[in-house]
């Protein structure tokens, strides 16, 4: 199901939760709506489901306006990050649940149910754990439950908030090649939120990065990673570095150096240079830098160093057969990829 959002509005009190919010999602694509707190993300989704009703815009399923039904008639399956499961349920009561509650003239028979159960306990890798009770399940069985159950309806759309936030790594990492594999099976439109970017970046067909109740960028996880369209984006997903620089006469001077242009929205005069730690490299030529520290991190070491130019603190991603440059020692940094910005607030 192809979901449209048009313009849509929201606020609490002075608040914009959502600032003339517009986003396609796409039939059978896998979206994450990434952002920090208080980014409008949620709020988004609950929109979606119907459990927060905007004060502006339009939301078309299929090309026809779902603004106003109710969250029954959207058939939208929702998780929570608590599984909000029934303690007083087995395994099989809370995946029929919803089942169950229906209007008489809407349910199925008890027999239907049942299997549709069966299969799911299937789909989500719970066989033989129907009778169990929640308080008798890890956190990550318990979130296989909630999906299910949300799965059980047979909806047009599954909305996801923050499904792994009250999970330790190791779990949310299982989870998430789960979760991938679960949506190749279903084809399901399926939008998630959350706040870790390399969850979104590794489970998204399509990243939406929401900042201050408006959407920054939207595009793959390649795209949002290797092109980012401002600041914010190159500073929330991933790491970078920034540095001062100055573009004069067509040219971008930072670092005593002179560098090409990028495409830029930015005047001549004062402007930022994003770069990753990644992007750059100890080489021959480049920015005259001193390092001040270095530190193994896993398959990588972690260089920091200071521009002699302006005493930009930069810190490089480098591989751990790198040589161990000693604190102290001068170094010539080499740039890749980068972005230029305007000067906030200039």
């Amino acid at each position: 199901m192809n979901i449209r959002i048009q313009d849509l509005g929201k606020r609490y009190g002075a608040f914009p939760a959502l600032d003339g919010v517009s986003l396609d999602i796409r039939s059978g694509e896998l979206l994450a709506l990434l952002g920090p707190s208080g980014s409008g993300k949620t709020t988004l989704l609950r929109a979606i489901a119907g459990l927060e009703q905007p004060e502006q815009g339009r939301i078309l399923f299929d090309g026809e306006d779902a603004t106003t039904l109710s969250v029954q008639a959207r058939r939208a399956g929702f998780v929570f990050q608590h599984y909000a499961l029934f303690r007083h349920l087995d395994v099989r009561g809370n995946i029929a649940f919803g089942l169950e509650v229906r209007r008489r003239a809407e349910r199925w028979p008890k027999a239907r149910i049942d299997a549709r159960v069966q299969e799911l306990l299937s789909l989500v890798q719970l066989d033989g754990l129907g009778g169990r009770y929640p308080a008798q399940l890890s956190g990550g069985q318990r979130q296989r439950v909630a999906l299910a159950r949300a799965l059980a309806i047979e909806p047009r759309v599954l909305l996801l908030d923050e499904p792994f936030g009250a999970l330790d790594a190791q779990v949310r990492r299982d989870l998430r090649r789960w979760l991938r594999e679960l949506h190749d099976r279903t084809g399901l439109t399926t939008v998630f939120v959350t706040h870790d970017q390399e969850e979104a970046l590794e489970l998204a067909d399509r990243v939406a990065i929401l900042n201050r109740g408006r959407i920054e960028q939207v595009g793959s996880p390649g795209e949002v990673y290797d092109s980012p369209v401002s600041p914010f984006v190159y500073g929330f997903v991933g790491e970078a570095n920034r540095v001062p620089a100055q573009l004069r006469d067509g040219r971008l001077l930072v670092g005593g150096d002179s560098l090409a242009v990028p495409p830029t929205g930015a005047d001549e005069g004062a402007v930022e240079l994003y770069v990753r730690p990644e992007d750059l490299a100890v080489g021959e030529g480049g920015w005259p830098a001193t390092v001040t520290a270095l530190q193994r991190s896993g398959g990588k070491v972690r260089l920091r160093a200071r521009l002699e130019a302006d005493a930009s603190e930069l810190e490089l991603e480098l591989p751990a057969a790198a040589p161990a440059y000693a604190p102290g020692s001068t170094v010539h940094l080499q740039v890749r990829r980068y972005g230029v910005f305007p000067v906030a607030g200039g």
